[in-house]
């Protein structure tokens, strides 16, 4: 392998949003056009079903993230761009792997922990509503990301353990069966921008203060008036480092129009007036994709379609990985 490899994930479980395009799917497909990287794409499915348990959304949620992924650009010729649940090496490795990996190692993984800790200080049972798949996630991660031998995994802070994870469950399962694994390393880049929602709290599902993707104009624009601001009237400076609607509009703008709208905020720009701005310039740079993705909507054997060339793409590697790693744990034939 010439080529270092990147692998990112990307949990089936809602629709996206502003904050997921600036802060995952833009750099990402920017990274894979550059042609220094072997660039790795999944619909994590089998990750959506620890917290998502509603089949038609899992199911749904899958169109709506492929189709976002392809409108806004990905070129699947240059990637390897599938769907988890599409690779069966996938589970069958995560087994292998969850045999090699020590419990303890599970329990000291922050999502557990967070739930354990949530579970008593609601005066409940250690465990309750806590599932295998919410303990045991970093094996299947681990599964994920060593599957393709990746060398990097573009990731949030929060999601570095569970690389770590991966990183230590590779040495173990080397260290006793033979060097099969690349060991792989977080790559978190501070660069990228964590847009704030309409509350002013970090854009996230979980907070109910996203701005969707891809809403027609009207719903838009009516998100965008919708984002939290101060009292402070036309004609007052307002404090563009503190302020949602300038840190959107400059994840959306260039720089130039990123120091115009300092100044605007300098001179007191109204708050209504720099929401109208800020919907005309997210609009006018989502129009086209926003086409495509709809037109995908209507045409899911379209992207069926583009998932299942990924799907054999990726399988000829996992195939070939699986194979030498069942004969390196004994299962092979007997004669």
């Amino acid at each position: 392998m010439s080529q270092q490899r990147v692998l990112t994930g990307i949990t089936t479980s809602g629709s996206p949003h502003l904050g997921n395009y600036v802060g995952a799917i833009r750099p990402a497909i920017e990274a894979s056009r550059s042609g220094e990287v072997e660039s790795f794409f999944f619909l994590a499915d089998y990750h959506a079903l620890i917290k998502a348990q509603d089949p038609d959304l899992v199911h749904q949620s899958t169109l709506e993230i492929a189709a976002a992924w392809l409108a806004l650009g990905l070129d699947t010729d240059r990637v390897t761009f599938y769907r988890q649940s599409d690779i069966p090496e996938i589970p069958e490795l995560t087994w292998l792997l969850t045999c090699m990996t020590a419990k303890g190692l599970m329990n000291r993984a922050h999502a557990y922990k967070a739930a354990v800790q949530a579970n008593i200080d609601g005066g409940e049972d250690d465990d309750t509503a806590i599932n295998m798949g919410l303990f045991s996630y970093p094996i299947l991660m681990a599964a994920d990301i060593l599957m393709f031998n990746a060398h990097k995994i573009p990731v949030g802070r929060d999601q570095i353990q569970h690389v770590e994870m991966a990183r230590d469950i590779a040495q173990r399962f080397n260290h006793h069966y033979g060097e099969h694994f690349v060991l792989p390393a977080a790559q978190v880049d501070d660069d990228v921008a964590i847009l704030q929602g309409l509350d002013g709290r970090k854009m996230s599902k979980s907070y109910g203060n996203t701005i969707p993707l891809f809403l027609t104009e009207k719903k838009l624009k009516k998100h965008i008036n919708k984002i939290k601001t101060n009292l402070l009237e036309p004609g007052e400076p307002k404090d563009p480092d503190t302020s949602a609607v300038f840190q959107i509009w400059q994840a959306f703008a260039s720089k130039d129009q990123s120091q115009q709208m300092r100044a605007e905020f300098a001179n007191g720009i109204a708050w209504g007036e720099a929401k109208r701005q800020l919907f005309e310039l997210v609009n006018e740079q989502l129009r086209e994709p926003r086409e495509k993705y709809l037109q995908l909507l209507e045409n899911p054997a379209q992207v069926e379609a583009v998932l299942q060339q990924g799907a054999q793409k990726a399988r000829q590697q996992s195939s070939a990985l699986i194979a030498k790693v069942r004969g390196a744990v004994g299962i092979r034939p007997l004669g």
